[in-house]
């Protein structure tokens, strides 16, 4: 499961009977939603968040946010465009950036930069689990819009995900907090207040649990609020102060202006916690340093106007599931932004309860698409659950008018419409005709989305006998939120045998009219999906970018081996491997190591990764001979005196008298005795032919001979020491005498036993 959020991603993982969250590679449970391009390769999550200031024009931030949307949107060019300091341009209509990568000024669209960051948590998984990694389930926000959802699943199947389920994340909040309860009423519902304020989006969502499901009764949105907001505030009243006390204006530099947005993030999680946040930037620009401290009441003042929208999204969220505030027995707060207490109380005051702090307010959404991916996998079996989604906006179908229908809409799925669903539509048509389909209200979508979702056509009508064809078209809406027209076909008013029964109970065959379907027609859609030879372009350009990575990867590491040999080696011969190394070809070797660590820096900086690996495997040629007889005289010592140790300990079982010992024939303790004295001559002719070899020549004796020839001795041992003793003889039992008179004491105790009248 994957929590898709703005500024960070979380992955979960159904595994051992439970749900865990993956550590990235530096040990944090959230990678950075972050992606930046360098001169020879690309840097994701926690790789990229390094480079967000110092490469700030190639980095790309806020990639959730234009998602799906296109470069002249007003949500890009009036909002987005502020937190995205690289380049924005046009990717095949789609909204994307501009950067230097390779050297070379390459585009790459929205979907481009998502695929690349789910390929790297696709590999902090498979990292983490061991294993490939296939299915998944994404959590998206409940406001994004087909093309959004369309662009999500587009950029999983480039990276070869395969997207069980788009859950929107409070819907998979829901999910992990109904799942574990075990007290949820069977009759009367539970309601629950899910609030999310997340970096750059608030969400609330009303959602109904009876034993064994949920579901979702309404919900609403604010897109413009979150922990960017509060920062962005910050941000203005600092860099107001520092223009009037430092003489700077932050805003005229895009890296002082990053690095003042990092220090106001920070002190608004210390304001969380805190009565007051210290602010210190070291040379923030021109050389100056910059403080102030700022007080929670200032903070509070400051972002008035945004407290005071807090209560907008709970009242129309209330407003859409129908019910009050009396209705609502929990609130459950999640995301980042939640924790300041301004926000809290208000969401408190307003629902007359203390907020429940049943759900972890970072990790909730991901452990629930866990969840939801596990139950969705024929792999595992999940306590049975059942999740009842409702669509966000209205969709409705439109198409021309004919002399036979002058209605030319309807609306197909209504809001709060259950997900995934099924229509079936009626139509009499004499030709091919289209469908079109769009939301239903379009002023309550984000701002800038289009509200055509699609068109479908519907070929081969003809009419039957003069008369419109009567036709039934199969609309659905699926489990991601996305709308298509499954299939189309045309019925006929038939006579068609039916079994009945009389009054009497006895079968008969009756004539009655019918619908039966006559035949298949074609459906051509046409949505907002990309074109499959487009995600094939893009599928094919990231396979390229993600080998490059690797090959980068894989040549740093190989240079890095390299050097730490060069500068490990060259300390050691002239240290403890000093004596171990022939005279001849020390200081020849002393001079190559100097050489290459001086190479690395210099010419072969960028060398590719054959380079390295053959200058390393030349110089282990000569330098592991060495490393190999300084660890065998440290470790020969200790396999003698282990040798030795086995040989008298050998002697002493066999030789003592102890009882489990006994039954040995004296030959077979000869034999034994007689195998360690000759373990130890031969540990004395190898000590000796040893002794005539110099420490910087290849040993005669090495630890490995002494442990085999241990491991012999103990085997030639173990049968005789484990000898079984030999079973006892069984003694044949004495034949009573005819006339021996029979011991009549038990039966004389039993007549004693009794109780006698």
């Amino acid at each position: 499961g994957i929590d898709l959020g703005n500024l960070q991603a979380i992955i979960a993982v159904a595994r051992n009977r439970g749900i865990d969250v993956i550590c990235n590679e530096v040990s944090n449970r959230a990678t950075p939603n972050i992606v930046s391009f360098g001169p020879k390769q690309r840097y994701l999550g926690e790789a990229a968040k390094t480079q967000e200031i110092s490469n700030a024009k190639n980095t790309v931030v806020s990639i959730k946010r234009i998602i799906g949307r296109t470069i002249d949107d007003p949500e890009v060019q009036e909002v987005e465009k502020n937190f995205i300091m690289a380049e924005l341009a046009d990717a095949n209509g789609q909204a994307g950036v501009k950067v230097q990568y390779l050297n070379e000024e390459q585009i790459f669209s929205n979907v481009q930069l998502l695929a690349m960051y789910l390929n790297k948590l696709k590999d902090t998984t498979a990292s983490e689990i061991n294993g490939p990694v296939s299915d998944c389930v994404i959590t998206v926000p409940g406001w994004f819009t087909e093309v959004q959802r369309r662009a999500v699943l587009t950029a999983t199947e480039m990276v070869g995900l395969n997207c069980l389920r788009l859950v929107n994340d409070l819907t998979a909040a829901a999910l992990g907090y109904g799942i574990t309860k075990l007290d949820l009423p069977e009759e009367k519902p539970r309601n629950v207040a899910f609030v999310d304020i997340g970096h750059s989006s608030y969400s609330c969502q009303i959602v109904s649990f009876v034993k064994g499901q949920l579901t979702v009764r309404g919900n609403a949105f604010d897109e413009h609020f979150g922990g960017r907001e509060f920062d962005a505030i910050i941000v203005d009243k600092l860099a107001e102060q520092f223009k009037e006390k430092f003489k700077i204006d932050v805003f005229s530099n895009k890296k002082a202006l990053l690095r003042l947005r990092v220090a106001a993030e920070r002190c608004k999680k210390v304001l969380s916690a805190n009565p007051q946040a210290p602010v210190n930037i070291e040379s923030i620009m021109d050389d100056r340093d910059v403080s102030a401290m700022v007080s929670r009441e200032e903070f509070e003042q400051w972002a008035n106007n945004l407290f005071i929208r807090t209560e907008d999204v709970l009242k129309k969220a209330l407003e859409n599931a129908g019910l009050t505030v009396e209705d609502i027995d929990a609130v459950e707060m999640v995301g980042g932004t939640t924790r300041i207490p301004a926000i809290k109380a208000t969401v408190s005051k307003f629902f007359g309860k203390d907020i429940s702090t049943t759900l972890n307010q970072d990790e909730a959404m991901a452990r629930g698409a866990a969840l939801q991916c596990a139950m969705l996998s024929p792999v595992f079996k999940v306590r049975d659950f059942r999740v009842n989604e409702i669509c966000t906006y209205p969709i409705k179908l439109v198409w021309d008018a004919t002399p036979e229908e002058e209605e030319t809409e309807i609306v197909v799925f209504d809001n709060n419409n259950s997900i995934p669903s099924t229509k079936i539509l009626t139509f009499f048509r004499r030709e091919p005709f289209t469908l079109q389909a769009f939301y239903a209200n379009p002023e309550s979508l984000p701002r800038g989305i289009n509200p055509w979702i699609g068109q479908f056509n519907i070929k081969n009508v003809e009419p039957v006998n003069g008369e419109p064809a009567q036709i039934k078209v199969k609309v659905r809406l699926n489990i991601h939120g996305l709308i298509s027209v499954e299939s189309a076909y045309t019925v006929e008013e038939k006579m068609v045998d039916e079994e009945t029964k009389n009054k009497d109970g006895e079968k008969e065959i009756k004539k009655v009219k019918k619908l039966v379907k006559t035949g298949d027609l074609p459906v051509v859609s046409g949505t907002t999906a990309l074109s499959k030879e487009l995600v094939n372009e893009y599928a094919e350009k990231e396979s390229q970018m993600y080998a490059n990575d690797k090959l980068i990867a894989a040549t740093e590491a190989a240079k890095n081996s390299l050097e730490e040999y060069g500068y490990e080696m060259r300390d050691k011969i002239l240290g403890p491997l000093s004596d171990y190394i022939d005279p001849s070809i020390k200081d020849k070797f002393a001079e190559d190591l100097n050489a290459v660590v001086d190479w690395i820096y210099d010419e072969g900086y960028d060398a590719p990764k054959s380079v390295y690996v053959e200058k390393l495997e030349n110089l282990k040629k000569i330098g592991n001979p060495v490393v190999e007889r300084y660890r065998e005289a440290d470790e020969r010592p200790h396999a003698e005196r282990s040798l030795r140790d086995t040989m008298h300990r050998l002697t002493q079982e066999v030789m003592s008298s102890d009882e489990k010992y006994a039954h040995l024939l004296s030959h077979e303790k000869q034999d034994l005795v007689e195998r360690c004295e000759r373990a130890g001559r031969w540990m004395d002719e190898q000590n000796a032919k040893q002794a005539k070899v110099s420490k910087c020549e290849t040993p005669i004796l090495f630890s490995r001979d002494i442990k085999k020839e241990e491991e012999a001795l103990t085997l030639f041992a173990h049968p005789i020491l484990n000898k079984p003793k030999p079973a006892p003889k069984v003694e044949e039992p004495a034949t009573a005498d005819a006339d021996t008179p029979m011991d009549d004491s038990s039966e004389n105790k039993k007549k004693d036993d009794m109780d006698i009248d």
